[in-house]
């Protein structure tokens, strides 16, 4: 009777041994991202100044395997410290902020080739969504990036063309 037991606590409060390590082992993996971005990167991430400057260890002892591995179960414990869903939350929106850019890249990638082996049509719809397009220089480009596809020579224009298209793109974004 001096004893205590569990069994009076709800069951809500029990975790199992299984489930906390398998919780440690999640924030573990949490701070192994942190320590795959860039700094710049890192430094939009919420973190207490003991992580970050535990992240910014691993990453530069990245080479030592068993520091390194050391290292991110330091990460792990201060991990459970801090705030875990608020730097998902931060991963997350910087994961989706590079998955918009490349999404945009390929779509003007497609618009570039399209415009190069279309007709005018292609030109008229480019204008139709993004009116503040010169009509002459996009031509121009697109004259230009033509010969030198039949001239086998290097793509400069087409790269002049895809810089253009961006510029336009991120204009009308921003409006």
């Amino acid at each position: 009777m001096g004893k205590t037991s569990d069994k009076n606590q709800p069951d809500e409060e029990l975790i199992s041994k299984s489930q906390q390590k398998r919780e440690m082992l999640a924030l573990q993996k949490l701070g192994e991202q942190l320590t795959t971005l860039k700094p710049a990167d890192l430094a939009k991430i919420p973190l207490e100044e003991s992580l970050a400057d535990a992240v910014k260890l691993a990453v530069r002892i990245r080479n030592t395997r068993e520091g390194y591995r050391r290292q991110l179960q330091l990460i792990g414990k201060l991990m459970r410290h801090a705030d875990a869903d608020a730097i998902r939350q931060a991963i997350e929106q910087l994961n989706s902020v590079h998955q918009q850019g490349n999404a945009l890249f390929h779509r003007l990638e497609k618009w570039r080739d399209e415009l190069i082996s279309g007709s005018d049509e292609t030109i008229n719809q480019w204008m139709a969504d993004y009116p503040l397009s010169d009509r002459q220089r996009l031509r121009q480009f697109v004259r230009q990036a033509k010969k030198e596809q039949q001239q086998n020579k290097p793509p400069k224009s087409a790269r002049e063309l895809f810089r253009y298209l961006r510029e336009l793109a991120e204009a009308s974004e921003d409006k």
